[in-house]
């Protein structure tokens, strides 16, 4: 969502601003409906109906494109690359304004979709949000299978790439279900992004002093938490910009 905001020409104090006002709406849910669609999904296999659909998500983000006379992705000037997983084919596809031309598997890249479906579908996380159905294709948050697409971004034509990392906080008595699947999934796709980190030329960790998903309540902690970790680095990140 930041992303896309950011490319279509929003300043990021506004996205901040932005996230302030929307995030409650389009996180809110209960815990009750959730543990009700696994519970359907696993044990029953019967389609899942606790879960949120996102489509808060997809209208906000098509509301904003709109302001800027966006409706496509492809009408974004400014290169961005949304990773998605279909969970159907366990295939990765990427959302984008450019087909790379040196990707051996163009079908892999979409471009004839909406800004808000393309952030609804990279943002449907498991056990929060429903799949986001787009014709045949079932896609769930692109974290699974590449959560730091170094590789797309330098296919855009990026020559420095600064990776950002959010380490799963560590399960204890106090953690919760959200906490659990979190770190769950930081485990299963720690290799991949190890790949991708390395691949990049800058990481810049960020502290969340154990801020959850859903914690929108702290959303001034984690926007202090990002500002102060680029102040802490931005010698080094001027440094390799020059080269």
């Amino acid at each position: 969502m930041i992303a896309s905001l950011y490319a279509m020409g929003y300043k990021p104090h506004y996205i901040y601003l932005l996230f302030k006002r929307y995030a409650k709406e389009i996180t809110s849910f209960h815990t009750e409906p959730i543990l009700k669609g696994i519970k359907q999904y696993f044990f029953y296999k019967k389609k899942v109906t606790g879960l949120k659909d996102g489509e808060p998500i997809e209208i906000l983000c098509n509301k904003l494109a709109l302001k800027k006379g966006i409706k496509e992705i492809k009408q974004i000037p400014m290169p961005i690359v949304i990773p998605s997983v279909d969970i159907t084919e366990s295939k990765e596809y990427v959302f984008t304004n450019h087909v790379p031309e040196e990707a051996k598997d163009k079908s892999q890249y979409l471009t004839n979709i909406s800004i808000g479906k393309a952030v609804r579908a990279s943002s449907s996380f498991p056990a929060v949000f429903n799949p986001c159905l787009i014709g045949t294709h079932a896609f769930m948050d692109g974290g699974a299978l590449d959560n730091v697409p170094v590789t797309e971004v330098r296919k855009q034509g990026a020559d420095k790439v600064i990776a950002v990392k959010f380490d799963a906080d560590p399960v204890d008595e106090t953690s919760n279900m959200m906490d659990i699947i979190m770190k769950t999934i930081d485990i299963m796709g720690n290799k991949i992004a190890e790949e991708n980190l390395e691949k990049s030329d800058m990481v810049l960790s960020v502290y969340t002093d154990k801020v959850g998903l859903l914690d929108v309540q702290k959303l001034d902690n984690c926007y202090q938490y990002g500002y102060e970790c680029v102040i802490k680095n931005i010698r080094k990140i001027k440094e390799l910009c020059k080269e």
